[in-house]
């Protein structure tokens, strides 16, 4: 994919809601052009014929907050607030008036369902309610919202009729000067067909401030009628600790014996444990104190306690409405005992959960070392420590706006002054330096250990964002680049851009101790004038093929701040799920938040709390740190009831960052990894990110000239989509089906569903045939790009 400025707006795949021939104004020199128009899901999308839906989108225009207005009998307008207007015309009235009323209902669609995403952001943003007590509420609030959605469309359609009867009275009145009879009595009944919509809307509108008054009315007695519940489990609570003390009072003073100091003494260590459970609360800002307490707010499935055999797909549905607040403090009395995995010999107490400790056998595995503990070799030579040092060149705002005179938009090229010599299939790559990682996750049997330690190979990802803070190279359609570390850590990975609209990346990696990754990355960037957030759309998986468990996740929002004044710095925040899908490991789940930066913070900053959750929705493990740091485990001991109060063993240490090398500050921050991975290799593919020249003169320090270079690879890869287009424009006007688009050769499309109940989605699986045809030096199937 090239360095450049593309439109916003793609559109969204799904049944277009009209379509159909008209025409665009282009400039002054050609005017009006025919386009193909295809209106779905609230966006107008336009190509140069029908052939081109498929794989090239000329402009998008939302229509959210778009205006709409007629200019003359065929031509409309649509502007969404100066960033873009096109000016259509359509062959005749009839058509015109039919675009208008199509793009005025999916306007108020499009707006209604702003408007319902934005109350369940509310909903969910707000304080959270442990247990299921707010479901008759949200059920009353999905009536109101649904009637609100109804009234709203019966708005539209009123708006709509009022300004078609106006037209017509204005029509009419035009056509016979002056009026006859005739004209009167049609513009008469018109103003009798407003009048009548205009007292039917009145009518739904007190409908609808009856049907909400009903709904408060309804919601402060369901209200009142919850808080007596909540009062009578208390006085039923408080009667059942009064008389579990008098039986134990009865039952010491009954016992003369000896042995009954014993037996005293094990009732004050139940009372301890009834204090914790019931009056935690009271003092849970002391505890707090402590580094290793904290609460998290985690997802709640509200099926938790339907059996097994219910629908997986119920459960999904709803388990992202409802947050519980859980609280976490490390058992000091059993942090000797509990040392987060095998170790762990003695029997869990006092209704705690069984992580079945004993039997979780480590598996004879190698865990392989880090990069910076390997004397690794690469054609006969060691490999390099570090990369040339980043020149000073001053960067001129201006020359690069005078490159910009004269061009398109979206050919404006971004110079590789903002740039790394790395590719964002290296910088992807870059995501196992901490290997070692997977490699311990795979000698455990226990699914809840082993995906605690998945977490925190997730969160290591993230360690070299913090002062990484220039972008990496947009890889060309069809680039590849290969990391065969097999020799010295233990893994090796392939990585391909497999689609350039929009770009997405597809990745294979295997280790040698037995596990598998896989990740589909594209994203989406939302650019808010202080700050620019970098949101992932793809998903990720780990597989260890000893147990066949599976896991996937998706990576949290990225946000770069400072992007017009002051130092970049970059902030990881937002929530991950981390679920098993396969083998032992299906149905648990980890849940970890990314806390964002925040300046009145009590917490340190970049911050990472979670908690593993079995099938059952019993926290098995616990997770802290920080993204740029280290990741702590301990396995949870005990819990209350109600799994929101839960006592932990003691923290180890899952990963640790290895410190970056002491002058890396002078080439671009690098990792020792990071260093390696663009030092060129014999035998790779001629698609390999190794081979592109722009990035490596830009390594070498020849920026100029790599400008030069970058601009010559965008323009030749304009050219040839340009031919595919001409081609496919040939084959509409002969009849003929259109050529196909260019296929990624290391990465087959095909479906995956992770439940059989699902729709199944469309991955770029990998085909496993790159490192047989490297064996054999046959790379004739891979094209020209550079």
């Amino acid at each position: 994919m090239s360095d450049t400025i593309v439109a916003k707006g793609q559109p969204i795949p799904g049944d277009p809601e009209k379509k159909g021939w008209l025409f665009k104004w282009t400039n002054y020199l050609k005017g009006y052009q025919r386009r193909w128009f295809v209106l779905s899901n609230g966006l107008l999308s336009y190509y140069r014929n029908q052939a081109e839906v498929s794989h090239t989108c000329r402009g998008t225009i939302s229509l959210l907050g778009a205006l709409i207005h007629t200019a003359d009998s065929c031509t409309f307008v649509i502007s969404n607030g100066g960033t873009q207007t096109f000016h259509i015309r359509a062959h005749d009235e009839v058509e015109r008036q039919s675009w208008v009323t199509a793009l005025e209902l999916a306007k108020a669609k499009a707006i209604r369902a702003q408007e319902s995403d934005d109350d369940e952001d509310q909903m969910g943003s707000g304080v959270a309610v442990v247990g299921s007590n707010e479901v008759e509420s949200e059920d009353a609030g999905g009536i109101a919202r649904e009637l609100g959605a109804r009234f709203h469309d019966l708005r539209t359609c009123s708006e709509l009729v009022a300004r078609h009867g106006a037209a017509l009275q204005r029509s009419l009145v035009d056509l016979e000067i002056p009026p006859t009879d005739t004209t009167k009595q049609v513009s008469e009944r018109a103003t009798l067909f407003r009048i009548s919509c205009n007292a039917m809307m009145n009518a739904c509108s007190e409908f609808m401030s009856a049907a909400a008054a009903s709904s408060a009315k309804m919601s402060r007695a369901l209200q009142h009628e919850r808080e007596q519940k909540l009062r009578l489990q208390e006085v039923v609570e408080q009667l059942a600790r009064q008389h579990d003390n008098l039986e134990k009072t009865v039952t010491a003073r009954s016992t003369s014996q000896p042995g009954g100091n014993g037996s005293g003494q094990g009732n004050e260590t139940e009372d301890e444990d009834h204090e914790f459970f019931d009056a935690v609360e009271e003092g849970i800002s002391a505890v707090m104190d402590d580094k290793t307490s904290f609460i998290i707010k985690v997802p709640v499935n509200r099926k938790n306690n339907v059996k097994s055999s219910e629908s997986s797909d119920e459960s999904e549905s709803e388990t992202v409405t409802e947050t519980q607040q859980v609280f976490f403090v490390e058992d000091k009395e059993r942090a000797e005992s509990a040392m987060g995995g095998a170790e762990a010999e003695s029997p869990v107490e006092d209704g705690a959960t069984d992580p079945k400790l004993p039997e979780n056998k480590e598996q004879d595995i190698v865990i392989w070392p880090h990069v910076t503990q390997t004397a690794a070799m690469v054609d006969g030579h060691p490999r390099r420590t570090r990369v040339p040092d980043k020149p000073n060149y001053p960067l001129s705002l201006w020359s690069i706006m005078k490159n910009c005179i004269g061009k398109e938009l979206s050919k404006i090229p971004i110079p590789v002054n903002f740039s790394e010599p790395l590719s964002m299939l290296q910088r992807l790559t870059e995501d196992y330096e901490y290997s070692n990682i997977l490699d311990q996750a795979a000698k455990f049997s226990d699914p809840a250990q082993q995906l605690a330690y998945v977490a925190a190979f997730t969160v290591s990802s993230y360690a070299t964002t913090a002062c990484r803070t220039n972008k990496p190279f947009n890889p060309l359609l069809g680039e590849t680049f290969e990391c065969d570390r097999m020799s010295d850590l233990g893994w090796r990975s392939i990585s391909e851009q497999v689609s350039h609209h929009p770009p997405m990346v597809a990745q294979f990696t295997e280790g040698q101790a037995g596990w598998q990754c896989w990740q589909e990355f594209t994203m989406t960037t939302k650019f808010r004038g202080k700050y620019l957030q970098v949101i992932p759309l793809g998903g990720a998986s780990a597989m260890f093929l000893s147990s066949g468990n599976k896991y996937t996740w998706r990576k949290v929002t990225t946000t770069v701040h400072n992007i017009i004044v002051g130092k970049l710095w970059v902030d990881n925040h937002g929530d991950m799920d981390i679920v098993g899908e396969a083998g032992p490991a299906a149905g648990y789940v980890a849940h970890l938040k990314y806390l964002p930066y925040g300046y009145f913070s009590k917490d340190t900053q970049r911050k990472v709390t979670g908690v593993i959750k079995d099938p059952q929705g019993v926290p098995r493990y616990v997770l802290q740190g920080h993204w740029d740091s280290r990741v702590e485990v301990a396995p949870v001991t005990s819990a209350s009831p109600d799994n929101t109060v839960c006592k932990t063993g003691k923290f180890t240490v899952a990963w640790e960052r290895v410190a970056a090398p002491p002058d890396s500050d002078k080439w671009y921050n690098f990792t020792l990894l990071a260093a390696q991975l663009n030092e060129f290799e014999e035998g790779v593919a001629p698609t390999d990110s190794r081979r592109r020249p722009d990035q490596r003169l830009m390594e070498e320090g020849l920026w100029d000239e790599a400008n030069v270079e970058k601009l010559r690879l965008e323009e030749k890869q304009r050219g040839a989509r340009r031919e595919l287009e001409a081609a496919a424009e040939a084959a509409a006007a002969r009849g003929a089906p259109a050529p196909p688009a260019p296929r990624p050769l290391w990465f087959t499309r095909a479906a995956l569903s992770a439940q059989p109940a699902q729709q199944p989605h469309l991955r770029h699986l990998y085909n496993h045939r790159y490192w047989d045809c490297k064996r054999r030096a046959d790379w004739t199937a891979c094209p020209d790009i550079f």
